[in-house]
């Protein structure tokens, strides 16, 4: 996989006119400068770490003045996930000066984990690296004019015994005219079935329509100018039903009714015909899939414009249905990506109580829902499963 992945990056690369990314790289730059700040040991021993962040504690990692832009970030951190919840580590950056951030996300769903989860995921922009995720990695571009910090906070109940980070970026005088500015957003919704139902696939009769969106889940709500450049979308499915009849809808400077909307979770997401297979692309794949019988459990899904951004002038209000016409209840989670022309604040900020996901539903779990389907039906031993 990580060889047919860096072919695939070097052929995007040199199927490109000279202003590819390849070219871009051996011309000299004037005015620029590379610099970094890590968490490598000053006394210039090997104790490169930040230690002992309590419960409850924040950590500046980076706190730099005037204008430059981030191109990579590497973080590792101590004990692992199995005893560390990496969904109760928050990661926020601020841009210029600002008191609010612009991004906000435990750090797992940021960089490619869900649910506490630690598994390999590969694309452009970010990745979560062996030993079977054990590194966070990012190489979007995030500028700034005036001044860039990075905190985290420890929102476990745990304490982190070692924090390893890498941050480069370069300082210039000036930044490139419209230069955005990086916004990255974690939401959870654990959605809400239709009073008649989970009617999904027309299982339980006709089914209604959706024109305009109103109880989608939401990916973002932007309001500016500037350009969405994807998303990770984490996706935890009660039940063995395809999860991905929910198409996405998107409203462009303030639209009333979506103006591009799509064929359906997987097609929105560059595959087809409900797919249940490991697959990493630099701009969309499928890192994570179920174990379980049909889509019971959870799944990882992203996709990132990197080609193909969502432009918009004014706002940018970017959904999906759960199921068609949001007729599932689906525990639903994911972090957004966009660039806008100044700093904004996010739309709202989730508890740790808020973030927490619901159990993935099992094999005990249908047998005991089969139990009661036969006490319900007389409890007749000749019953298979399929009677109305």
């Amino acid at each position: 996989m990580i060889i047919l992945l860096i072919m695939i990056q070097s052929g995007i690369g040199f199927s490109q006119n000279f202003g590819n990314e390849l070219f871009s790289l051996s011309q000299i730059k004037e005015g620029v400068k590379s610099r970094r700040v890590g968490s490598y040991d000053k006394t210039g021993g090997n104790d490169d770490c930040l230690k002992g962040i309590k419960p409850g504690e924040k950590a500046t990692i980076m706190d730099v003045k005037g204008a430059g832009a981030i191109s990579h970030i590497w973080i590792t951190i101590a004990p692992g996930a199995d005893v560390l919840n990496r969904n109760d580590i928050i990661i926020r950056m601020f841009w210029d000066g600002n008191s609010f951030p612009s991004v906000e996300s435990p750090i797992g769903p940021f960089f490619g984990n869900g649910w506490n989860e630690t598994y390999n995921f590969v694309s452009a922009p970010l990745a979560v690296t062996p030993g079977w995720g054990k590194s966070y990695v990012s190489y979007f571009a995030m500028p700034f004019a005036e001044g860039a910090r990075i905190e985290i906070e420890n929102q476990s109940d745990k304490e982190i015994s070692s924090f390893y980070f890498n941050i480069d970026y370069v300082e210039m005088k000036k930044l490139p005219e419209n230069s955005g500015r990086f916004h990255a957003w974690f939401n959870h919704e654990v959605t809400e079935a239709l009073p008649g139902g989970e009617n999904e696939w027309a299982t339980l009769g006709e089914q209604g329509k959706n024109t305009t969106g109103k109880d989608n889940y939401v990916f973002a709500d932007i309001k500016g100018k500037g350009q969405f450049v994807g998303v990770n979308y984490y996706v935890n499915c009660p039940s063995t039903m395809w999860y991905g009849e929910g198409d996405e809808m998107i409203s462009i400077d303030g639209e009333t009714t979506p103006s591009i909307i799509g064929t359906g979770t997987e097609d929105f997401f560059n595959t087809s015909w409900c797919p249940k297979e490991l697959f990493q692309h630099p701009y969309f794949g499928y890192p994570r899939v179920n174990n379980e019988t049909g889509w019971l459990g959870h799944t990882h899904l992203y996709r990132f414009f990197i080609q193909d951004p969502f432009y918009f002038d004014k706002a940018c209000k970017f959904t999906i249905e759960h199921g068609h016409n949001n007729n599932l209840t689906l525990d639903l989670a994911s972090v957004a990506y966009w660039y806008q022309d100044k700093a904004a604040s996010l739309p709202r900020t989730f508890t740790k109580e808020e973030r927490q996901p619901k159990p993935v539903i099992g094999p005990s779990d249908i047998h005991l829902w089969r139990n009661s389907w036969r006490i319900d039906k007389g409890n007749k031993t000749t019953l298979w499963g399929n009677e109305k």
